[in-house]
């Protein structure tokens, strides 16, 4: 009998080794399409996503010192490599989430490949709204098209 061991992997470890799993293959060649890991840390992405990030250290993170610039990051990468590999985006909850709109709509007008990946609170948290939260799901991410 085969053995089925059951692998236990956190959102955030599951969500790091599917983005190191994905790949493309152009004329016979296959490649990683994602390099890395462009973000910020801050409120809804520390523990997790970081941790998970530390255990892949053949997965790349960039720091950023703005959101929007790392969006911009990942549209150049993704063009400059021919829309054949590009990055994912990390940002924190509420403006950081929001600053990274600019970023999606210059990739979504040009047809170029970034993963944006915003932070959240907790489902169950039941107190009163962080400072720093935006109403991400309805209010301003979303598909972009005309």
């Amino acid at each position: 009998m085969a053995d089925k061991s059951t692998v236990r992997l956190t959102m955030a470890q599951a969500l790091i080794r599917f983005l190191k799993n994905q790949y493309v293959e152009h004329d016979g060649v296959e490649t990683p399409f994602f390099a890395g890991c462009f973000g910020i840390f801050g409120h809804g992405c520390v523990a997790g996503v970081g941790e998970a990030l530390l255990e892949n250290p053949d997965f790349r993170y960039y720091q950023v010192r703005n959101e929007q610039g790392a969006v911009h990051a990942a549209t150049a990468y993704a063009k400059v490599k021919n829309r054949l590999q590009t990055f994912a985006c990390l940002s924190s909850i509420g403006p950081g989430a929001t600053n990274m709109i600019t970023g999606a709509a210059t990739a979504t007008i040009n047809r170029l490949p970034v993963l944006l990946l915003p932070g959240d609170i907790f489902a169950r948290r039941n107190v009163a709204p962080s400072n720093r939260s935006a109403d991400t799901g309805t209010a301003s991410i979303g598909p972009i098209n005309s």
